[in-house]
């Protein structure tokens, strides 16, 4: 059979080289690279499998289960002393089950909620502990603003075998009867973003796992947390949406708006739609609970706008929900 290999890479420019092999033996067996280019150059040589490494003249790689039929996954070049480039962890430093917050600094108090929580790694954007819950292995780890540092950090953590996520962020409701300090969980999202739009087309919805959605409802519910299910708006700038009458395209910003909350949709923020695409494409369990800090719609209808900016009651739903999926997920 034949597969793609990514062959080389240069980090500065992000370019990416790729091999077609031909290779008929999983655990190992030599088979020729060829016709694979970049630019003017090509590249061709021979490679082998080893256990779970992909060997070649020109390196060295990790191999992901799913390049086989019957399996999933993908190959992925490993840059840094074998931890992933970008979060600074290797596989077995995470557990199967991950919070995702947007801010590094949450990452310390969500992991007190774990028993026996370890710094496992800090990295740019990306700060990551581990612990246990139930005696399970569960980790949180930060992905920063927006969609393309939350992709980054979905695709490493799933290099890493984990499968199920939580985000735990914060958003501005919509609807009026969105109110601070509720909290909202995503069944779907928005793409007005642009990171989802290389991974999928943009008729591709952008869709909450339903187990991990369930999980989020059930623990809301249990622990008496004001919430709300609906799709969320997602989008890249921030401004974009709280100063539209500074930008060129203020009539486009300001018409989108308005149809977003006509259509029903409850609140915005800047991570779920790339994290729902992604796990969609790479077939992991992805969810949001979002705290609403403040509502925009309320505060030009002239209503009352409490602003609330704890974020322990969506970390508690979240670390709740996670237990359950893992209750369940070992009953099977």
């Amino acid at each position: 059979m034949s597969i793609d290999v990514l062959w080389g890479g240069c980090v500065p420019c992000g370019a990416f080289f790729f091999c077609r092999a031909d290779i008929s033996d999983r655990r190992q067996g030599i088979k020729h690279a060829k016709g694979a280019k970049h630019g003017t150059e090509s590249f061709a040589g021979s490679i082998y499998l080893s256990g779970d490494e992909v060997h070649g003249r020109r390196g060295k790689w990790s191999y992901v289960a799913g390049l086989f039929p019957g399996e999933r996954g993908h190959m992925e070049l490993v840059y840094s002393q074998g931890k992933e480039y970008h979060i600074g962890v290797a596989r077995g430093e995470v557990g199967r089950y991950v919070i995702l917050p947007g801010d590094p600094g949450r990452c310390e108090k969500i992991a007190a909620y774990f028993d026996n929580p370890v710094k496992v790694a800090a990295n740019r954007e990306y700060t990551t502990y581990t612990g246990t819950l139930g005696g399970v292995a569960v980790s949180v780890t930060s992905t920063g603003i927006g969609g393309p540092g939350a992709a980054i950090a979905l695709e490493e953590l799933i290099h890493c075998g984990a499968d199920t996520f939580i985000r735990v962020g914060t958003s501005g409701g919509m609807q009026p009867e969105v109110l601070g300090g509720d909290l909202v969980i995503a069944t779907g999202a928005i793409r007005a973003e642009g990171t989802s739009r290389e991974y999928a087309p943009i008729e591709y919805p952008g869709v909450a796992d339903f187990a991990v959605t369930v999980a989020l409802r059930d623990a809301a519910v249990a622990l008496g947390m004001r919430h709300h299910l609906g799709v969320v708006q997602c989008k890249d700038s921030f401004y974009g949406q709280h100063s539209p009458e500074a930008m060129p395209v203020a009539d486009m910003l300001k018409s989108n708006w308005k149809a977003w909350i006509a259509c029903g949709a409850l609140a915005s923020e800047m991570e779920s739609a790339a994290l729902f695409v992604v796990g969609g494409v790479r077939r992991v369990r992805v969810g949001s609970a979002l705290l609403v800090i403040a509502n925009q719609t309320r505060r030009e209808m002239g209503l009352p706008d409490e602003q609330v900016h704890d974020t322990d009651g969506a970390i508690r739903v979240a670390v709740e929900a996670l237990g359950r999926l893992i209750k369940a997920d070992d009953g099977r």
